[in-house]
C-alpha cells in the first residue's frame, strides 16, 4: 500500500478537525481530488478522528486532571464544566441520531460541501462583526441556558462542510462567551461527539474491516498516528491564533477554498 494516502489524509484530519473549516470536508473533497475510492477509505476516515481525540486529551491533560479531581472532591467548578459537556453533547447525540440516514445520504455530494464552506465563512465574518461583547471566561462559568444553546448551533455540523468545531465556536461567541473560552470548548465538547459518532460509524461498518480489499489496520494506524501528530500542533497554535486575530482569516479560506472547490465541481 502506497503510504502517501494514509499520511496525506491523516495529515488533512489532523489539519482541520479543531479549526473552523469542517474537517469532514476537507476529507470528502480531498477523496474527490485524488481520486480515492471513498468507499474503500470510509471506515479509515472515520478511525483516524480518535488520533484528533487523543490530541485533545493529551494536550489539556492538566485540565482533565483538575476536573477528576475536582469531582471527587466535590468541586462546584468541576461540576458545572462536566455538565457543561455533557448538556452540550446532548443534542447532536439525539438529533445525529434521528437523521443519522439523511446525514449519511449528503456525505458524498463534494458541491454541498463547496457550498457549506462558502456560507459557513461568511456566518463567521457576520458573527465576528456583530457578536455581543464576551462576559463569560471559563467552561465551567458557562450558564446553563448558553451551554444548551451552543449544543443545538453544533448540530448545524451535520451538513458536510458547515464545521463541528466552527458551528459550536461560533455558537458560543454569539451567546456572550470569549474567543479563548469559545475554542477551548469546542476542544472538549469534540470528545464525547467524536466518540459518539465513531462508535456508531465503526460499530455500522465492523464487517467492513475485515472485507476483502479493506484498508489495513497497518494503514488505520499510520493515519491516527499522523492525525494525532497534527491535532497536538493545531490545537496548541489554533488558541494563540485566535486570541489575537480572531477567526476571519478562516473564514476567508473558507469562502476561496469553497469558490475554488465549486469552479473545479463544474468542470469535472
Amino acid at each position: 500500500m502506497d503510504l502517501s494516502t494514509p499520511v496525506i489524509l491523516g495529515i488533512v484530519e489532523g489539519l482541520t478537525e479543531f479549526l473552523p473549516v469542517s474537517s469532514t470536508g476537507h476529507l470528502i473533497l480531498a477523496t474527490k481530488l485524488l481520486g480515492y475510492d471513498a468507499a474503500k477509505w470510509e471506515v479509515f476516515n472515520i478511525v483516524i478522528q480518535l488520533g484528533a481525540i487523543l490530541a485533545v486529551v493529551v494536550a489539556y491533560w492538566r485540565t482533565f486532571w483538575r476536573v477528576i479531581v475536582g469531582l471527587a472532591g466535590g468541586d462546584p467548578a468541576a461540576w458545572r464544566f462536566t455538565r457543561n459537556v455533557v448538556v452540550a453533547f446532548i443534542p447532536a447525540a439525539v438529533i445525529g441520531l434521528a437523521l443519522h440516514k439523511k446525514i449519511e445520504a449528503l456525505l458524498g455530494n463534494a458541491t454541498v460541501v463547496a457550498w457549506a464552506l462558502i456560507v459557513g465563512g461568511i456566518g463567521i465574518l457576520l458573527v465576528e462583526r456583530f457578536a455581543r461583547r464576551s462576559r463569560i471566561d471559563g467552561v465551567s462559568e458557562m450558564p446553563l441556558p448558553t451551554t444548551i444553546g451552543i449544543g443545538f448551533i453544533q448540530c448545524l455540523a451535520m451538513i458536510p462542510g458547515m464545521s463541528r468545531s466552527g458551528a459550536t465556536i461560533m455558537g458560543a461567541l454569539s451567546l456572550g462567551v470569549d474567543r479563548k473560552t469559545a475554542a477551548e470548548f469546542s476542544f472538549f465538547l469534540a470528545i464525547p461527539t467524536m466518540l459518539g459518532a465513531t462508535t456508531v460509524e465503526l460499530f455500522k461498518n465492523r464487517h467492513e474491516l475485515a472485507a476483502p480489499g479493506a484498508v489495513g489496520l497497518g494503514t488505520i494506524g499510520i493515519g491516527f498516528l499522523v492525525a494525532f501528530v497534527v491535532a497536538l500542533a493545531v490545537i496548541k497554535g489554533f488558541v494563540a491564533i485566535v486570541s489575537k486575530r480572531g477567526f476571519a482569516p478562516f473564514a476567508w479560506y473558507r469562502i476561496v477554498a469553497g469558490a475554488i472547490a465549486l469552479v473545479w465541481l463544474a468542470q469535472g
